[in-house]
């Protein structure tokens, strides 16, 4: 009774050390939280110090009127002036975009910014004013053409626009008071230009910005191309491209929408009044989105590493275990423990060499590092240099299956599965034969009898 009390208290003991381990390794975890935070910070300063995300939004034609309403309070009347906008969306927007994107380097971290060259051309139909003109209570105001930008400090150069064969100039501001914080630039329209059977329009834009680059597609038909030197892409926005090709060297991608696919020109069909605040509906805009940013930085991948690193501990554990019972040895707990730790620190060694080196450099130093300390010390609690060698080799295996793990992110959990059924498989097949109760007495036997030289020696 008292060897299977004996084999059962050591299952528990490893039971309990695997546990303990989660204490560095939820340590690890807020260590890495913290570091991707303070990354997020310097890409923020750097957006800061320049400019920011950039949301492109036009052009649109905005025509301010003024009402004015005849109230009737306590007998008396009183005129009451209330200000609207109507909207004007293209009826066909292409925009063609070439970016430069390079990396601003804080100490350690990196932030990627971009300049490129948006090139805007397209056409509005023809601007009916009946309804306004015709009203005596209406008084329509000075149109103007209305682009709106996330950061205008991004503007590198001051934009013109052709419009119905006319030169225009923009100015900063949005005239709109009811937008609020929302940014942009405005071009002062004469009402005899809006009687044309059609508007053609066609400026460019040099524009600066940090992380994404995003246009809204208002045009009743919009077409866009985005090409860049930036080798991984990320596209986010509200629809995908139909066309993409990414390398080495860059990217060209394509997209194209229309009303009936976003429904955009619902957003503007009503006249609205000029105090209303857009931020919340600007924000939201479908837009065709590309980020700049990589798509799995160091810390995404170190932190899915983590993850797994009571998977890991366990599966060491248990063969650390199996060899123990087969060759009838005794490792002690805190020679587990031991191993333990050095299972964990190979993720802090990870994640503070990728912040120089690169995460998978830093990957294949970090594992053969952690391999071969383990392999060496257990050359010597074991007594045996073939079995620390083939237990090296075994642990550099896992690594190597954890990296492929890890790396295949939509296949995590079939690679996760097939893993632990192949591991559970080998331990069923080894240890098929053993009996486990002639196992745990012999141990018992060997101990007493270890403990009873012990006492005659002293």
């Amino acid at each position: 009774m008292n060897s299977h009390f004996t084999l059962l208290f050591k299952i528990l003991t490893l039971g309990g050390l695997i546990l303990v381990m989660l204490i560095p390794m939820l340590m690890i975890m807020g260590l890495i939280q913290e570091r991707f935070y303070y990354q997020n910070s310097v890409i923020d300063s750097v957006a800061q110090s320049s400019s920011g995300v950039q949301k492109i939004i036009g052009p649109i034609i905005v025509v301010p009127y003024t009402e004015t309403l005849l109230e009737v309070n306590n007998k008396q009347n009183y005129y009451i002036q209330k200000k609207y906008v109507r909207y004007i969306l293209p009826q066909q927007l292409n925009v063609e975009g070439d970016a430069d994107i390079s990396s601003r380097h804080i100490g350690i971290y990196q932030a990627q910014v971009y300049q490129t060259q948006l090139t805007f051309n397209g056409s509005f139909n023809s601007v009916s004013l009946d309804s306004l003109k015709n009203n005596p209570a209406i008084e329509v105001g000075e149109p103007y053409l209305l682009v709106l930008i996330s950061d205008t400090r991004g503007i590198m150069q001051t934009p013109t626009i052709m419009l119905a064969n006319q030169q225009l100039d923009f100015e900063p501001g949005v005239k709109q008071s009811g937008m609020g914080s929302v940014q942009g630039i405005n071009a002062s329209v004469s009402i005899d230009n809006l009687t044309n059977k059609k508007l053609e329009f066609n400026f460019s834009l040099q524009l600066q910005g940090t992380k994404e680059l995003s246009i809204v597609p208002i045009g009743r038909s919009s077409h866009y191309q985005l090409k860049g030197n930036w080798p991984h892409p990320n596209f986010i926005g509200y629809s995908l491209p139909i066309n993409r090709q990414i390398d080495q060297n860059g990217f060209v991608a394509t997209w194209q929408s229309s009303w009936y696919a976003n429904n955009i020109n619902s957003l503007f069909a009503d006249d609205v009044s000029e105090t209303r605040y857009y931020s919340s509906d600007i924000a939201n805009m479908p837009d065709f989105k590309t980020s700049f940013v990589e798509t799995v930085d160091q810390y995404q991948m170190i932190e899915r590493a983590v993850k797994y690193d009571i998977l890991f501990i366990a599966l060491t554990f248990i063969c650390f275990f199996i060899f123990e019972m087969l060759k009838q040895l005794k490792i002690h707990p805190v020679q587990y423990l031991l191993v333990g730790m050095a299972l964990t620190l190979f993720y802090l060694l990870l994640l503070a060499l990728s912040e120089h080196i690169g995460f998978l450099l830093a990957y294949i130093i970090g594992s053969i590092a952690c391999s071969l300390l383990i392999g060496f010390y257990l050359s010597g609690v074991i007594k045996n240099s073939k079995w620390s060698i083939i237990f090296t080799i075994f642990l550099l295996t896992l690594y190597t299956v954890l990296y492929f793990v890890m790396i295949s992110e939509g296949n995590a959990l079939l690679l996760g599965s097939i893993l632990l059924f192949i591991v559970l498989g080998g331990i069923m097949i080894l240890t098929r034969k053993m009996d486990w109760y002639k196992i745990s007495q012999v141990n018992v036997e060997k101990i007493t009898t270890i403990t009873q030289q012990n006492e005659q020696t002293h």
